[in-house]
């Protein structure tokens, strides 16, 4: 498939910022499964633009601009072409041991509950592989996935006890609870086009990805209840979103902010997802 991905964070200001800082990731590389074909990130006002790698091996673009600065856009643009792999991940990057994703965070830190209900899914099922199959089916049918618009990520532990989660939440109860059972796990942060088969499809996406001895890293969407397909366009990974987020920032002044997000990632036949 050939993905055609259009991506614009916008800000206003009521108070012109003095300095902003932004760290973008924001650049998908190739591997076995996706080809970059074209990709393109633009400010929309003057600054410094410097690109750079992070120790996971993420492609990250460092933007800072002086002011005054009353509004300024990042737009993204590109093409992708994308091979379905059934999930499984080859000839990424790999900058840190395996062992580094089974260390919990701040936002995959389990409670009882979420132990619990990762020893009862997966209880008396025979392989590692059907494990993680079984782990992504009952939270896929336990916690429903909402739209990340509807407000922001609240961790694994309290997205699960709320009942449900954008699919950041989604992302990180996975990984937390293939932690607990000893199993590496880390974030991935992308996009996916529309599809059928998918009901959560929306451009901008999370999934999470395990590492099996025999197979490696494999991917689980939990939030669309399937392995990544040709759908999906993967771009940064870590422990948690804040190691892949696909951008964080800083200002001086810039009181009274306004954040405008669009996001359409669509096949080149015609196929859309908008965000």
């Amino acid at each position: 498939m050939r993905i055609r991905i259009s991506h614009s964070i916008g800000y206003a200001y009521a108070e012109p910022a003095r300095h902003i800082t932004q760290i973008l990731r924001l650049t998908p590389r190739d591997h076995d499964g996706q080809h970059v074909m074209s990709w393109r990130i633009e400010p929309t006002i003057d600054g410094r633009l410097r690109m750079t790698q992070d120790a996971f091996g993420n492609v990250v673009h460092t933007f800072s601009a002086d002011g005054p600065i009353a509004e300024m856009a990042i737009r993204v643009e590109g093409l992708i072409e994308t091979v379905d792999l059934a999930g499984i991940v080859r000839g990424v990057v790999e900058r840190v041991p395996v062992d580094v994703f089974r260390r919990d965070t701040l936002l995959t830190t389990p409670d009882a509950a979420l132990c619990e209900f990762a020893e009862e899914a997966t209880r008396d099922v025979a392989t590692p592989l059907s494990r993680m199959h079984a782990l992504m089916e009952a939270l896929h049918e336990k916690t429903p996935c909402i739209e990340t618009g509807q407000r922001t990520g609240l961790g694994a532990a309290a997205a699960f006890a709320a009942g449900e989660g954008i699919p950041q939440d989604i992302a990180h109860i996975f990984m937390t609870c293939a932690r607990h059972l000893d199993v590496p796990a880390r974030y991935v942060s992308g996009y996916v086009a529309q599809s059928d088969a998918l009901p959560h499809a929306n451009g901008a996406h999370s999934w999470a990805e395990v590492h099996l001895q025999d197979y490696g890293w494999i991917g689980f969407d939990a939030a669309n209840g399937l392995c990544p397909i040709d759908t999906h366009v993967r771009v940064a990974a870590g422990l948690d979103y804040a190691d892949a987020a696909p951008v964080r920032g800083a200002r001086k002044g810039g009181d009274g902010e306004a954040l405008a997000v669009r996001v359409s990632a669509r096949d080149a036949g015609g196929r859309a997802a908008n965000q």
